[in-house]
């Protein structure tokens, strides 16, 4: 099982994870955000690998990649950067990018350098279903990684079910059918979602995002999931108040 899953075994309750895109604000600042977010008791990390067209995302989290790859951020970039912490960082982190980057970086080589990195669980949201059981499963269970799927609004009961059936860190329970972005209050329609996915009683824990953005919306996702995701209102903190106020983004956000 992945470091993810262990973690939520100890702390099935309320786990933060905070998003940001590797490269943001600046090229050399992906280790300061890593180190400032263990600093501040992050559960867990989701670096975004920069993409030119990230379609799960929203137009904050697409600025910081456009403004990352501009800065001369590449997988290789990345990697080196992770690598270079991996001795000194205990927060445990997960890898977020889309299926071209690893096919055009190399299945066996992306794989292996994830691994390199001390890194066991990715999140590709545009694999699908069916690659994943004719060949990543495969592949990545000889690395010793883990895929996590993401469910919607819309997505099936038998499809949840397979999903939960081949877990082995977290579904990622996404609160809504739109991209990424803080969006303000969670909905009645999102609750009875929520609702409805809780009561399914799955054996996978539940880490909850898009749309969650304060401490607000943070809280109210842990009552129905075992923790949840913040990515866009991070950004944005990143951008006006700098990588040194992360300590007082994610206390806003707790407390």
């Amino acid at each position: 099982m992945s470091s993810i899953f262990n973690l939520l075994e100890e702390k099935p309750v309320n786990n933060l994870s905070i998003y940001f895109t590797a490269g943001f604000p600046e090229l050399e600042d992906t280790a300061k955000v890593i180190q400032e977010l263990s600093n501040a008791a992050v559960d867990f990390i989701e670096v975004g690998l920069p993409y030119s067209d990230p379609l799960a995302d929203g137009p904050t989290i697409q600025k910081s990649s456009q403004k990352a790859l501009q800065n001369g951020m590449n997988l290789d970039v990345v990697f080196d950067q992770l690598l270079e912490i991996k001795a000194t960082n205990n927060t445990p982190l997960v890898l977020m990018g889309y299926l071209n980057q690893l096919l055009k970086y190399g299945e066996e080589k992306f794989c292996q350098k994830v691994v390199d990195c001390g890194i066991d669980t990715l999140i590709l949201p545009d694999l699908p279903m069916v690659e994943y059981e004719n060949h990543y499963q495969s592949l990545f269970n000889s690395y010793g990684l883990n895929n996590v799927f993401l469910i919607t609004p819309q997505t099936s009961i038998e499809r949840i079910l397979k999903i939960d059936s081949y877990t082995q860190s977290f579904i990622y329970m996404v609160a809504s059918s739109s991209i990424t972005g803080a969006k303000g209050e969670i909905s009645e329609e999102q609750l009875a979602y929520f609702k409805r996915i809780k009561s399914m009683n799955l054996k996978s824990k539940l880490i909850i995002g898009f749309g969650i953005s304060d401490h607000q919306t943070f809280s109210k996702a842990c009552e129905y999931g075992n923790g949840a995701i913040i990515g866009s209102a991070f950004i944005e903190s990143l951008e006006k108040n700098g990588v040194e106020k992360t300590n007082t983004f994610v206390k806003s956000v707790l407390n």
